[in-house]
């Protein structure tokens, strides 16, 4: 059992980019149907060439990989609080910059940026609220966040799972069971519009529903060790992680073996928030333009 503050799980979590790229490439392979989310998300914007571009928390570069082969002149800084999250960022080869800092205390200049993104990462700051903040002061004042997370019922097949494994571990009744909580709880699409709607004139939600299809045991057990960091904490006092996953995996391979393959619901979008009068009218017309 592990404990810390949040800072202090998310920089053990991330001390390499290992968790990180097994859960990309789990969805990548395995989402049903096929669709990169973070080519979605960047679709979601309207990008323009000499836009200064921040990406808060933006580990090895994955959104920097969707946006850079259409829009080679956009001023790129990346962003992390760990730097060996940075080592593999391809900007290190190409005209993007590259800065370790704390989202709580950004080390840029007021009104230095377009577009702000912090995707899949924001639930993992102490003070939320207090990093927004930091984000809207280096926004310029018509620019736009980008902030990709999950919906608050993300995965829930793999939730009863985990919970069904605690029951029959803890001594505990199983009405005080909850499977651990999902860290992007913390700023979902549900309660993350309520709190950037608190710091910016309009907040505009995108949902993007899929499926996680695995034909066998081994890629979603996979997927379930890389959060380990992150929801061992939340275990009852007496259940083990690696006795939970024994059952989990159990409980997997009966799915399997009976279903022919393990279907996760996959809740997933994307909130784009700014202080622009006009803005929810050019989101209405962008996402007219992407859907037609």
């Amino acid at each position: 059992m592990t404990s810390g503050s949040q800072e202090d799980i998310v920089r053990r979590h991330y001390a390499n980019d290992e968790n990180l790229r097994v859960r990309q490439e789990t969805h990548e392979n395995y989402t049903v149907p096929h669709r990169s989310f973070a080519q979605w998300v960047m679709e979601r914007v309207d990008w323009h060439d000499d836009a200064w571009v921040l990406d808060v928390g933006s580990g090895p570069g994955l959104y920097y990989s969707k946006l850079n082969p259409n829009h080679r002149n956009i001023n790129y800084v990346g962003m992390d609080l760990v730097p060996s999250m940075l080592a593999n960022h391809p900007a290190y080869d190409e005209n993007g910059m590259l800065a370790v800092s704390n989202v709580q205390d950004l080390a840029f200049t007021d009104k230095s940026f377009d577009v702000v993104m912090a995707n899949h990462m924001i639930y993992h700051v102490d003070d939320m609220e207090g990093a927004l903040v930091e984000m809207k002061r280096v926004l310029k004042p018509n620019g736009m966040v980008v902030i990709g997370t999950n919906s608050m019922n993300n995965m829930p097949e793999l939730q009863v799972l985990m919970r069904r494994a605690i029951v029959l571990l803890t001594r505990g009744g199983a009405a005080q069971v909850r499977a651990p909580a999902l860290p992007s709880d913390r700023f979902a699409l549900e309660n993350g519009t309520r709190i950037l709607s608190r710091h910016f004139f309009a907040v505009v939600r995108h949902d993007l529903p899929s499926s996680l299809v695995f034909p066998d045991v081994e890629p979603a057990m996979a997927y379930l060790e890389s959060t380990r960091d992150l929801r061992e904490a939340s275990l009852p006092a007496d259940v083990v992680w690696d006795d939970v996953m024994m059952i989990m995996r159990q409980q997997i391979n009966q799915l399997i073996k009976h279903l022919g393959e393990l279907i996760i619901t996959k809740n997933q979008g994307v909130l784009l928030a700014s202080e622009n009068a006009r803005f929810i009218g050019e989101a209405v017309e962008k996402l007219k333009s992407v859907t037609e």
